[in-house]
């Protein structure tokens, strides 16, 4: 099953046969028309709305887990999924209750059909639905791709966030930083404030100039506000936030293991101080240190062994996987079970990946679209430097990560559908829970960012 019930599973299967799930189609019309018709139900909650090359996911968590906190009914928006694609609709923390998934699906799907929408499109629309049927009042929402022709650009937000920007997807957003960031900072808006993260000079500027045309205050993430002191181990990380409201800033800890998660927290303290709700208030801290995101350097000890599961599905995301591998503590060795999608520029994250690697099993997720589906013998040929084995079935290639790892720390990544798939095959009872874990069952996944 997909979401546990079986009116909701079929609504749900019946979006995912729209169309390929991987298919993109630019524009914003089709979904305005679907919301148009449907009563404009995006319109009944305020919004933050996140893009950026990495990291949207966790500062849409940590949007969500203040907005909570603060007394908010709340809805969360993300994609892709892990392992079931209800995970992409949460309400007050948990996934939308089953019967409102089912019921705001199948008033989509003929307005989806008559459109020709995209899954994307379509789920997107089935989320706003919900969240509005649902009495939600503040919703995090996370750009699928790009920005500025990305079905969730459809709603009128309080605040935007532009988390960084780097190479990825450049047959859509374009072959340069500064291509990317303009797609990104097309989510801005007249007199909403923004905030972005630490960037490189060249994309930073389009954001500026962008912000600065459209009239939006922007704010850019350490300059004001900042995030200093950060210190990071296999539980979590802690660190440092000062802002103009926050002049004399606030120690924060949370469960996201890494620096790059302190600077996604940071994001998401900056745009619900935008929205009027201060980073000061206990509650504040109380919420983010139960924020939790799984595949993001999600750390599980099972029965036989640690496990550490990373999507890292593009190059910035392969060196934040490697700085983080560098200053957490785990048992070794450590042996990658490494999957990544043939369209990403993989040859440039297997050396990042590889890094603190003893050794690694090159293997191709089943869930992967057959037509995205990489190499693993040519990609291992591309590293003769490093001790790679090719396991193209996926469970027996589960197991010979394990047997090399024995007792030491088995890291999944490469992919969405890598993690999705691992997660799905070995159980949570096998390697430990995550309270962010939907309930294991088949899925097409839209994989356009995995």
């Amino acid at each position: 099953m997909l979401s546990g019930s079986p009116r909701a599973d079929r609504a749900l299967e019946k979006l995912l046969a729209l169309s390929p799930p991987t298919r993109i189609v630019w524009g914003l019309e089709r979904i305005r028309t679907i919301l148009s018709d449907l009563g404009d139900p995006h319109l009944s909650f305020r919004s933050v709305l996140i893009a950026g090359t990495n990291g949207k996911g966790s500062v849409a968590a940590g949007v969500e887990a203040v907005f909570r906190a603060a007394g908010h009914r709340t809805g969360l928006y993300t994609s892709p999924h892990l392992v079931d694609p209800a995970e992409r609709i949460r309400v007050d923390g948990r996934p939308v209750d089953v019967d409102l998934l089912a019921a705001a699906a199948a008033d989509v799907l003929p307005l989806a059909r008559r459109e020709d929408a995209t899954f994307f499109e379509a789920i997107t629309a089935v989320g706003f639905l919900a969240f509005a049927r649902a009495g939600v009042e503040r919703a995090a929402v996370e750009v699928g791709l790009g920005g500025r022709l990305d079905a969730t650009n459809a709603l009128t937000p309080d605040a935007c966030v532009i988390t960084n920007v780097d190479m990825d997807h450049a047959d859509y957003l374009g072959d340069t930083l500064e291509a990317i960031a303009g797609e990104k900072a097309g989510i801005l808006r007249p007199g909403v404030p923004a905030v972005a993260g630490p960037m490189s000079e060249r994309p930073l500027a389009v954001v500026e100039t962008r912000a600065r045309v459209v009239g939006a205050s922007l704010r850019v993430l350490g300059r004001e506000p900042a995030v200093e002191s950060i210190a990071t181990d296999r539980d979590g990380t802690t660190f440092v936030y000062r802002s103009n409201g926050l002049p004399d800033g606030r120690a924060f800890r949370i469960p996201l293991v890494g620096a790059h998660q302190a600077v996604n927290v940071g994001l998401a303290l900056a745009a619900a101080e935008s929205c009027g709700i201060g980073a000061g208030a206990d509650r504040t801290a109380a919420a983010l240190a139960d924020v939790r995101w799984p595949g993001r350097f999600d750390v599980r000890v099972g029965e036989d062994g640690t496990w550490v599961f990373d999507v890292a599905h593009n190059p910035a995301g392969a060196r934040a996987l490697a700085a983080t591998l560098s200053q957490v503590r785990l048992p070794r060795p450590r042996v990658g079970l490494v999957g990544i999608l043939g369209d990403k520029p993989w040859r440039e994250m297997l050396d990042p990946v590889l890094s603190g690697m003893s050794a690694a099993v090159f293997t191709v997720p089943p869930s992967a679209p057959p037509s995205r589906r990489w190499d693993p013998r040519e990609a291992r040929a591309a590293v003769p430097g490093h001790r790679v084995e090719v396991e193209t079935a996926f469970p027996a290639a589960l197991r010979r990560a394990r047997e090399l790892a024995g007792d030491g720390t088995v890291v999944v990544t490469g992919s969405s559908h890598t993690v999705g798939d691992a997660l799905r095959r070995l159980g949570e009872r096998s390697v430990g829970t995550n309270e962010m874990e939907g309930p294991a069952g088949p899925g097409s996944r839209d994989s356009r960012r995995s």
